[in-house]
């Protein structure tokens, strides 16, 4: 079968000949449709980030898919069924107390591995095999944008953690504030506004209009911030106090920027994988405001089943104008290079390995 795999920091993904896998007892074949590409995938092209099954030089891409199942294997999944797979995975199939509690996303290092990041091919091939229990049940009319439910996972989370932080007291979020225009900040942006209602958005990026994002950020009626011009502390004196950040940015500096720009009792959560950087912080000013202002900031990464389930959900409330959108392409194998393009027009992409 076709797969498209990476030899991390040597190059290209390139596309390769691997055996069709078989599954075990347990598991289910799945027949690939459609994998979305992100910046993690780039980050791991690079040699950034994560690293190859153990014994191998390659590394088989893809984590955001959604397929159907070829062969059940006696599972309680049907034959035609589409389906998309987590991420997380046990560790030389050994257990711990993480995957026991259904808690893959809150394992350390070492206590787990990733498909198509760390330590275990990814889902850029032909077929694919999974337990059941990480394969998660997607609608028909859902299929084609199968893809998104990943990266909406990992906003339900993050949305879902920083609430938690909150919950001892009442705390009702009427401004949100998004830092980076990229497919996961827009995908986050349109849940603020689509289906968690918040009154006020913002979206921050460093683009010069006309650019599509922009016109994206608009239409679903948040305010586009230049930061550039307005930089992440000068927000509040721009605009106001965000009681709600979400960070997609990766950029080290807004991590602690994002304590000056929040509003009283309001929750940063961080979800960018930086490089390492040193640079010069006031601590003593930012210890000082989380604790008089009653600040707070949580970090988080990956997502379990439950949160690809409340996805799914989400995914289907989101306006059709807004997936055509975002979605700026999606290539057979036959032109897969496409896919890791990137450029001021490129949003969302996948690769398609067969119709839908």
């Amino acid at each position: 079968m076709k797969a498209i795999a990476v030899e991390p920091g040597a190059g290209e993904p390139t596309l390769v000949e691997r055996p069709r896998p078989e599954p075990t007892a347990g598991e289910a074949l799945v027949r690939t449709l459609r994998v979305g590409v992100d910046g993690t995938d780039h980050e791991v092209i690079a040699g950034h980030h994560g690293d190859v099954p153990a014994g191998e030089d390659e590394l088989v891409l893809g984590h955001e898919a959604v397929g159907v199942v070829e062969d059940a294997n006696g599972t309680d999944l049907e034959e035609g069924q589409y389906v998309v797979p987590t991420v997380r995975r046990r560790p030389d199939g050994v257990g711990n107390e993480y995957f026991e509690r259904g808690e893959p996303d809150m394992a350390p290092g070492g206590e787990y591995v990733e498909r198509g990041i760390a330590g275990a091919h990814g889902f850029m091939a032909e077929y694919v095999t999974s337990p059941v229990e990480y394969l998660v049940p997607i609608p028909d009319d859902l299929a084609a944008l199968g893809f998104l439910v990943e990266p909406v996972s990992i906003s339900e989370k993050a949305i879902e953690h920083a609430v938690a932080t909150r919950s001892a007291f009442e705390w009702e979020p009427e401004s949100a504030l998004v830092l980076g225009n990229g497919s996961l900040g827009l995908l986050t942006l349109a849940m603020f506004e689509e289906t968690l209602e918040i009154d006020r958005t913002y979206c921050l990026g460093r683009r010069d209009r006309p650019d599509p994002t922009i016109e994206m950020i608009e239409e679903l009626g948040a305010t586009y911030v230049d930061s550039r011009q307005t930089p992440v502390p000068e927000i509040p004196e721009a605009h106001e106090g965000i009681d709600l950040i979400y960070e997609a940015t990766g950029y080290p500096k807004h991590a602690f920027e994002t304590v000056d720009a929040l509003a009283p009792n309001g929750v940063g959560v961080l979800l960018g994988v930086p490089e390492p950087w040193e640079f010069e912080v006031d601590g003593g000013r930012l210890h000082r405001e989380m604790v008089l202002h009653n600040k707070a900031l949580v970090g988080t990464v990956n997502s379990h089943r439950g949160h690809f389930e409340a996805a799914i959900d989400t995914l289907s409330q989101l306006p059709e104008w807004f997936t055509d959108d975002l979605v700026t392409g999606v290539y057979g194998l036959e032109e897969f290079e496409a896919a890791f393009e990137t450029g001021d027009d490129v949003v969302k992409t996948a690769v398609e390995f067969d119709a839908i």
